[in-house]
């Protein structure tokens, strides 16, 4: 019996502490059963949400260097899944590499987040970041990142309609399919919204927990894109993100401090246990 290699290339920085990117997707995706390769876009003593005078070296170069010297082995990539880019050049690195690799293509426009840019993005970087949406299979932004992405004024009170429009915008654009995470019409839920090459609107939820936390999103794309290369649809593949995101939470200990991240760990080990 032939068995077949799975495998996910995971462009994502390396924050040394806090749970996230690919302290995240490299396991989570393995435990999912799919080999996780790695082009890291920068290595930060702990990830830029809460942390003080951390350290930052930027690995534009070495990604160059890593890109040629791949180019010498016969590889493939099930798919390709993006996450923080270091500057405006990682993000014409990552349009050749989808295009050098043609393959299943997830975007996580990491920039934003609660209505504000992240400290280390502007909007030149918000206007490099456009350039991404029709490259994409998949675009799986959050709200802010999606109203950034369309220029829609950001709003913390969201309704169907709301959703429908900025969804509408990203595909006028030239966005695909499209995932627009932390997505809640009631105290009770939340989730996201599955948005196919056609314009249907579906919503993967679960539920709501009473605290929030860094790293959730690099979660739920690595469950995403893994559940995705196992053969999941994009609505089971989220549903499934959500759900594990939720499990990750419960996991963790309410009193920690929570720039430090989820016990996914956990949710992984009960996960397998069941």
């Amino acid at each position: 019996m032939k068995i077949e290699n799975k495998n996910v290339l995971a462009i994502h920085d390396i924050s040394c502490i806090g749970r996230c990117s690919l302290t995240v997707a490299l396991p989570i995706i393995s435990a999912f059963g799919v080999e996780c390769r790695l082009l890291p876009t920068s290595l930060l003593s702990t990830h830029t949400g809460g942390f003080k005078n951390f350290t930052y070296l930027d690995l534009t170069n070495e990604m160059e260097n890593i890109l040629e010297a791949w180019k010498q082995l016969d590889l493939t990539f099930t798919a390709i899944y993006s996450g923080f880019m270091a500057n405006p050049k990682q993000i014409d690195i990552l349009k050749s590499t989808i295009k050098a690799y043609p393959s299943l293509s997830v975007v996580d426009p990491v920039m934003a987040d609660n209505g504000e840019l992240y400290g280390v993005f502007d909007q030149a970087f918000v206007e490099k970041m456009k350039e991404v949406v029709p490259v994409a299979n998949i675009l799986i932004p959050n709200i802010t990142e999606a109203c950034l992405l369309t220029d829609f004024p950001y709003q913390e009170s969201i309704n169907e309609d709301f959703i429908e429009n900025l969804a509408s915008a990203l595909q006028n654009m030239g966005a695909k399919n499209i995932v627009i995470t932390g997505i809640s019409f009631e105290q009770s839920k939340i989730g996201a919204a599955v948005v196919d090459e056609d314009g249907n609107i579906s919503y993967a939820m679960a539920e709501k927990q009473p605290s929030s936390y860094h790293g959730t999103g690099d979660i739920f794309g690595s469950v995403f894109t893994a559940e995705l290369v196992n053969g999941k649809s994009i609505q089971d593949a989220a549903q499934a993100a959500c759900e594990f995101v939720v499990s990750s939470i419960k996991a963790t200990d309410p009193d920690a401090d929570k720039k430090y991240g989820v016990n996914f760990e956990m949710a992984l080990a009960n996960r397998a246990n069941k």
